[in-house]
């Protein structure tokens, strides 16, 4: 989770501080390490979005933010056939997989960038 935020999060927002980190710490392995809750590459990619594209006042507009943050997931559903952590380990990541969360996160990370990067590109 700390690893999709330091890699894409830096890239897009700059430093991240410690407070922010920790708060994206608790959710690898799902939640707590529970792995019975979303992918915390899943989840750090949706704070992400929040972060660059959601509201700050409940007054505001959040649909951009809401499409994109659906768009991720689907996105993400597709390439990955879940965003459940325990069913991705039990699949093929983790330390008993065939691939480490390492190569998940990677992934995970790539596919936020892409929706992000075209995006950009609309906007111009």
């Amino acid at each position: 989770m700390e690893a999709i935020l330091l890699a894409v999060g830096e890239h897009y927002l700059g430093p991240l501080n410690e407070r922010e980190i920790r708060m994206g710490s608790v959710f690898a392995g799902g939640v707590g390490g529970s792995y019975q809750n979303n992918c915390g590459v899943f989840t750090g990619g949706v704070m992400l979005i929040g972060a660059l594209y959601g509201r700050n006042k409940p007054d505001q507009d959040d649909q951009f933010g809401q499409d994109l943050a659906a768009d991720f997931q689907t996105r993400f559903l597709e390439r990955f056939g879940t965003i459940n952590c325990g069913q991705l380990r039990e699949e093929k990541y983790g330390s008993g997989g065939a691939e480490p969360c390492a190569v998940l996160v990677e992934r995970g990370a790539q596919t936020l960038i892409d929706l992000i990067e075209e995006q950009k590109q609309r906007k111009e």
